[in-house]
């Protein structure tokens, strides 16, 4: 993944932004050491962006679309009060288990769940059953985002967000080429014209939208 600014302000931003502890960093040393893809992990960065989300916003129920290794999770079960939740779902078996032996390793990590699983299969199960989420992190594969986004709709109150990552995939949205891209491009638009939200697009490292659900239609 390459990111927007340029790397020396990356590191710069890196380094004025406060650590989340040594359970973080073991984390990220064994996800580049062990894992495919070890650039798919947000950092401390955007971990500490969505810690801070969790605390402002006061959520309590969090679902989470994408687990890779489970650096996002970890950041934001850290934020939640002792009755707080984060169910994260995931395909990857190898990579959940990464995950898990971390959640397990810390005393908020009680809080998650990992949903082994097509995503949209267990959100439907979640909308089918009534289940309402404060927040949604959507970070998995690009080609479903749209889909992604109008079953995290379904899920969260007025109020609640929805908050999907890499929606800038490295400048490519610009001049989109890949199926990717154009997925991603096609899902700004599709946020920014829906009347349902008050969104923002951000520059935070390959982009975060992030939409404020404020009215049902």
């Amino acid at each position: 993944m390459a990111f927007i600014v340029p790397d020396e302000i990356e590191r710069y931003i890196h380094e004025h932004t406060s650590p989340l502890g040594e359970v973080f960093e073991d984390l990220t040393v064994e996800t580049n050491d062990t894992l495919a893809h070890p650039q798919m992990q947000v950092g401390r960065i955007e971990g500490q962006f969505l810690r801070m989300l969790v605390h402002l916003s006061g959520a309590k129920r969090i679902l989470e679309v994408g687990t890779y290794s489970g650096y996002s999770a970890l950041a934001m079960a850290s934020a939640l009060p002792p009755e707080g939740q984060i169910i994260t779902c995931d395909v990857d078996p190898v990579a959940t288990a990464v995950a898990q032996r971390y959640f397990d390793a810390v005393a908020w990590g009680s809080k998650v769940t990992v949903r082994l699983g097509p995503a949209l299969d267990t959100m439907r199960e979640l909308i089918e059953g009534g289940e309402r989420f404060d927040m949604v992190f959507i970070d998995a594969d690009k080609t479903s985002y749209s889909r992604y986004f109008d079953a995290a709709m379904e899920l969260v109150p007025v109020g609640g967000l929805v908050v999907v990552d890499n929606a800038l995939w490295s400048g490519a949205v610009l001049r989109p080429e890949t199926e990717d891209a154009h997925a991603i491009r096609r899902l700004n638009a599709k946020i920014a014209a829906d009347t349902r939200v008050e969104q923002v697009l951000l520059s935070v490292r390959d982009g975060i939208h992030l939409a404020r659900k404020v009215r049902t239609a």
